[in-house]
């Protein structure tokens, strides 16, 4: 189509159409701020903390002793400074947010770089809770052929990788960073984790797609969950105004060993789940168990009869 064809010289007038509606409806645009924290550079960082927690596995290939030292050198180098500008834009944006101004970016330049060196000291630890979490996944799955076919291949392990990460910058009071890695994450995995939620050592989830652990959950260690499991909010409080209620435990609490079946649903906040119990597939709980429960639904009668036309 040419640049004077019918369709193309109405453009500019839809053009004026379409920006007289920032002004009309600023909720979803941000124009005339500094800027936030870009999707493309926090994905980045992702993958490179994962680099640096799984070398040789990611993107560089053919590390060995002589090497990794530089490589990993080189990452945490640009790993401080991106972090450090991202997380200077996300806190000078939730200042803006609950001041209605806010300093200059440089002003939070000095707090971002201390929360990007807490993120990075964070990794030797994060190291060793993941080399749990790998170690229970091929305890926990049969047909896996090693930890080399668990790195690389298994959706769970790379879900509950990027929440440890993300789970570290939420705890260190970084707005919207984490929950930008989460949501990559549950792009590419299907699996929902919330950043909040608290998760202890040796977790596996097997197959994965579906699962929604959700922001006050608390899993304790050796916990293991199957596809479609929610572990979500029961209900929403309201103040007076009719505004949801922040801030309070939504979620439940699982103790450590129990396993959750494909399917199932346990809500609320007050709902505990007892130790080394195990929940069914597609059983849906509301409250507490105590410890080395079995509940599941009562299996329901199948019935047989021939197809019409069979036979002829």
């Amino acid at each position: 189509m040419s640049p004077d064809s019918p369709g193309k010289s109405q453009l500019p007038a839809l053009t004026e159409q379409v920006v007289a509606t920032y002004s009309q409806i600023g909720t979803i645009n941000h124009l005339g701020h500094s800027p936030l924290p870009h999707n493309d550079a926090v994905i980045g960082i992702t993958q490179d903390l994962m680099e640096v927690i799984y070398p040789g596995y990611q993107r560089r290939q053919k590390l060995h002793a002589g090497n990794v030292a530089y490589h990993v050198g080189d990452l945490l180098d640009g790993l401080h400074d991106e972090l450090a500008l991202q997380i200077a834009r996300a806190l000078r944006h939730e200042q803006s947010l609950a001041n209605g101004d806010a300093d200059s970016t440089d002003a939070f330049e000095q707090p971002a770089r201390q929360k990007a060196n807490a993120v990075l000291e964070s990794l030797p630890r994060l190291r060793e809770l993941l080399a749990t979490d790998v170690q229970a996944a091929y305890d926990g799955d049969p047909a896996a052929q090693g930890l080399d076919e668990i790195i690389l291949c298994y959706p769970g392990l790379q879900a509950i990788t990027v929440h440890r990460i993300a789970h570290e910058l939420f705890q260190l009071e970084i707005p919207f960073i984490p929950r930008m890695m989460a949501e990559w994450s549950h792009s590419r995995t299907g699996i929902d984790i919330h950043p909040g939620a608290k998760i202890g050592p040796s977790f596996f989830i097997d197959h994965g797609t579906g699962v929604v652990i959700g922001e006050t959950t608390e899993i304790a260690a050796h916990v293991k969950l199957y596809q479609g499991v929610t572990l979500g909010a029961l209900s929403f409080a309201k103040d007076e105004s009719g505004d949801l209620v922040r801030g309070q435990k939504r979620h439940p609490t699982i103790e450590e060993g129990v396993v959750v079946y494909a399917n199932a649903t346990v809500l609320g906040g007050d709902t505990v789940v007892g130790a080394r119990s195990v929940i069914g597939a597609s059983v849906s709980l509301t409250q507490s168990i105590p410890p080395n429960t079995v509940v599941t639904i009562e299996k329901p009668q199948l019935r047989f009869r021939e197809a019409p036309g069979a036979g002829s």
